[in-house]
């Protein structure tokens, strides 16, 4: 007999789900690039074009920073199986993207290889004397699957659906009874958040926030962004409940065994973190074999005919392990999502690597205005200068790194000016 567990409830750090639609020419997809990179949080930005090319327009320009535009990975698509959809949601799993943008949707539905014309194909098969009714069945299973894959995405999840006007006939009087959606019938119900988009302007028609209910914005963007990621972040982030418990005081290896079950139940093992210690990425996974192995009663006799402990398996040679329960956090000291949000900024102006360690403290170091010897060394007015300023610079594409390089070495000479002045 299945046995069943109620566990507390939690409102965990969930990712966005928002649709957003509108006729042609409405910004649906502008206005997606700008909530994605409110999102992103500089996480890539990924979208799936059905459109012909169409979000290329909102792409960068070589050689010309000055003209308005939007840094993201493209994928074309014209031909819009649910299989193609699930493709793509993987790759941009493997990609670890923060956003994936689906512009449009509606071609899943009603476009080249959607789900209508895998009903069409279904009823002409051999042995289907039922028609289009029968052949649901298994196109019914296939939208499944293609929702399984897009909302179990790990990022954020930005749709465009595009919308037409409906008329009905009284009579031989044709009336305009409102806009319909090129999707099926319900889709809105499979998201958090519907924004109808006209002349760009963007208003809230459904929603599972009651602060977002009704909300109307001329050309939403990082701002309106920043307001959906304030309601889902009501909550907790699983990986930082469990880092905090490992860095805090009277962490027993039991304890750490149980915060190894709990990751492993929910998956997120491989999930990428930044070390308390020595701010080096590392995995979760990884994170607590060196803490739970740190602190693991040594027994002096061996124990027979019982049944083994469970054991957390030991961290790879050259871990960063620390000798001790590691102290408790400082409250004015760097927290783990800015350590997160600093190694994927270095990223973007090219000191991303393991191999770039000494410059990136080189360039901490210069741009706080004092030696540290690790980023968890940093305090919270630190990490957020620290952040400001990789932020502005992350943002100018083809060019950041260098203009970074740069910076850096200004600030260096003006350093060892102001040295040689006070000797």
């Amino acid at each position: 007999m299945t046995t069943f567990t109620f566990q507390p409830a939690t409102r965990e750090a969930a990712r966005a789900r928002i649709a957003l639609q509108g006729p042609s020419g409405s910004g649906k997809t502008k206005t997606a690039l700008r909530m994605a990179k409110g999102l992103a949080k500089g996480g890539q930005i990924g979208l799936v074009d059905t459109e012909r090319g169409s979000a290329l327009k909102y792409a960068p320009v070589p050689g010309r920073p000055d003209i308005d535009a939007h840094e993201f990975v493209h994928l074309p698509m014209a031909f819009c199986s649910p299989e193609n959809l699930i493709a793509a949601v993987k790759a941009a799993e493997e990609a670890r993207l923060a956003v994936l943008i689906i512009d449009s949707w509606s071609h899943f539905w009603a476009g080249k290889g959607g789900l209508l014309a895998r009903v069409d194909e279904e009823s002409k098969k051999s042995g289907n004397y039922g028609g289009k009714f029968t052949a649901w069945g298994p196109v019914n299973e296939m939208e499944q699957d293609m929702l399984d894959a897009l909302l179990g995405f790990p990022g954020h999840v930005l749709v465009t659906m595009r919308t037409k006007n409906d008329y009905e006939m009284n009579g031989t009087k044709v009336t305009k009874v409102g806009v319909k959606t090129v999707q099926r019938e319900g889709a809105e119900y499979e998201v958090d958040v519907v924004i109808d988009m006209v002349q760009g302007t963007g208003t809230v028609t459904k929603t599972r926030y009651t602060a977002l209910d009704g909300a109307s914005v001329h050309h939403p963007g990082e701002d309106f962004a920043e307001a959906i990621l304030e309601q889902l972040g009501q909550g907790v982030d699983p990986v930082q409940v469990i880092v905090d418990e490992l860095v805090g005081e009277g962490l027993t290896y039991e304890r750490a065994l149980t915060l190894h079950g709990r990751a492993k139940d929910r998956g997120i093992l491989n999930t990428g973190v930044l070390h308390p210690a020595s701010g080096e990425p590392t995995l979760l996974g990884d994170l607590i074999r060196e803490y739970g192995q740190a602190i693991k009663p040594q027994q002096s006799t061996p124990v027979t005919n019982t049944p083994s402990a469970p054991s957390i398996p030991a961290p790879a040679a050259g871990s960063n392990a620390p000798s001790a329960t590691p102290q408790a956090p400082v409250s004015n000291r760097v927290t783990p999502p800015q350590m997160r949000m600093m190694h994927a900024l270095f990223t973007r102006v090219g000191l991303g690597a393991k191999d770039d360690r000494a410059q990136r403290l080189h360039a901490t170091t210069l741009i706080i205005g004092r030696q540290i010897g690790s980023a968890n060394e940093l305090t919270l007015n630190e990490a957020k200068e620290l952040l400001d300023t990789l932020g502005a610079y992350g943002e100018r594409g083809e060019t950041a790194a260098a203009d970074f390089a740069s910076m850096v070495e200004g600030l260096a000479k003006e350093a060892a000016a102001s040295s040689n002045q006070a000797a």
